[in-house]
């Protein structure tokens, strides 16, 4: 077995080679591909797609005469789409998640995922992984990142602004901003009071905030005071509830939200977020394995075995101790209950106009995997009820709507930047071709299936030391 000083080694001196002889290739033409317009509109047959510049430089018919000086990919038979963004992850958090930078980045880029935001982490650590990203001398996928959440004294995790009052809650806004975050992640033991200040600071700064419905507020306040996405459908079961006053108190738990459901109650609820556009990111993956913890094989995940040997070995039980101790305590009879009626909200939202995008929590859930979950979470928003149409646009058109960035994000079309995800079968007709990757594109670089798999391989080797 060799040291993982080399294997990291090794793993570093492939993607800087990779990465230097994609942009070495001035112009990269995929020739008699079909694009997927993920806006709705008829799939353009026999396409060639020509990159250049780390952009979209044309789209034409494939009869049309090639760059000369063009790198040719054959893209017959094959699916090309907009690179996926997984809209709720952790790259870095305190000690909790060893080898973001060899493990969990490069995983990202294997399946896909050109994009992430980050919800939580060490910001100077996130901003010098993004820095080198953009250099390309470590391989990851663009980063929007929000750096340390804002969170009551004491905080529950890592990487946590504690906060206590209004004034606290605003000098943490302030120092975010100053310190290069990209917008404001709020948690769930954040005070009242701190909450709406960070909000009102958060406004006035001019930063997005989102995260958690904190447990001292209602879903439909957060949404007024302006939240722009709530996470894991937090508070909005609750305000679900006949007795939501009451679970604001709690206890709360899987039991009493669907013994108190109210038709009438979540209506008017998912209305006021239609109204809003309140996003939001269910993180299906997450919640299902959390909630069935002790009903579910969580090892036989896709991707487990990319997971760092300290993860399986220590983080992920003591997370699961956590999890049975304090929140899957009432009988899995209400727990499985309560996971099928999450689905049931995600079309329910659908239906009304809340917008969704696709987030899993990875990789602080327990084998909840970099990459491999996003296409876990696709599929179970199909479960839901949503066309595969639907469910892709919630990883490409949905993001770059919700960061402002569809000039330049999230379909594929001229001009646009080159983060493409070439497919050997049709994602609309089965979702769960977002996984047949024959090659990513990331700014321009081109990816093989066998860069995939060599990107794969030391991943694996390095998870099996770190």
């Amino acid at each position: 077995m060799k040291p993982f000083s080399t294997l990291l080694l090794l793993v570093l001196v492939v993607q800087v080679s990779v990465a230097q002889s994609a942009r070495d290739a001035k112009t990269l033409s995929i020739t008699h591909v079909t694009v997927i317009d993920v806006a709705g509109g008829a799939p353009k047959r026999d396409m060639t797609v020509t990159l250049r510049g780390g952009c979209i430089a044309a789209i034409k018919k494939s009869s049309s005469r090639l760059p000369k000086d063009a790198q040719v990919v054959d893209g017959r038979g094959k699916f090309l789409i907009p690179g996926l963004w997984d809209m709720h992850v952790h790259t870095n958090f305190g000690d909790w998640l060893p080898g973001g930078k060899e493990l969990i980045l490069p995983l990202f880029v294997a399946n896909g995922i050109t994009g992430v935001r980050d919800m939580g982490g060490d910001l100077p650590l996130l901003k010098e992984w993004r820095t080198q990203i953009d250099a390309g001398t470590i391989l990851g996928p663009r980063m929007v990142i929000s750096g340390p959440m804002i969170d009551g004294a004491p905080p529950h995790f890592p990487v946590s602004v504690p906060v206590t009052t209004a004034a606290e809650g605003r000098k943490a806004v302030d120092d975010l901003k100053q310190g290069g975050a990209d917008f404001i992640k709020v948690q769930s033991y954040i005070p009242r009071d701190a909450y709406f200040a960070v909000a009102d600071e958060s406004k006035k700064q001019g930063m997005t905030f989102v995260g958690h419905v904190p447990d001292a507020i209602r879903a439909s306040e957060a949404s007024n005071a302006g939240q722009k996405s709530i996470e894991h459908y937090t508070g909005i079961f609750e305000g679900c509830s006949t007795i939501e006053d009451e679970l604001l108190k709690g206890p709360k738990g899987p039991r009493r939200v669907v013994e108190t459901h109210s038709e009438p109650k979540c209506a008017a609820l998912i209305a006021l977020l239609a109204k809003n556009q309140t996003w939001q990111v269910p993180t299906l993956v997450w919640e299902r394995g959390q909630w069935l913890i002790d009903d579910l094989d969580l090892s036989q995940s896709p991707g487990a075995r990319y997971a760092a040997a300290s993860l399986r070995n220590t983080t992920y039980k003591k997370f699961t101790e956590s999890i049975l101790k304090e929140l899957d305590t009432d009988p899995v009879s209400y727990r499985r209950q309560f996971v099928a009626k999450e689905l049931e909200m995600t079309l329910a939202m659908h239906r009304a106009g809340v917008p969704l995008m696709a987030g899993t929590d990875t990789a602080a859930g327990v084998y909840v995997m970099p990459g491999f979950s996003l296409h876990q979470e696709l599929e179970l928003f199909v479960k839901a009820g949503l066309t595969p149409m639907e469910a892709l646009q919630t990883a490409t058109l949905n993001p770059a709507k919700f960061l402002g960035r569809s000039r330049d994000l999230g379909t594929v079309e001229k001009g646009k930047l080159a983060d493409l995800v070439l497919l050997d079968a049709n994602p609309l007709d089965d979702i769960r071709n977002t996984q047949k990757i024959s090659a990513v594109v990331l700014g321009g670089r081109y990816f093989s299936r066998a860069d995939l798999d060599g990107i794969l391989n030391d991943v694996e080797a390095a998870a099996r030391e770190k």
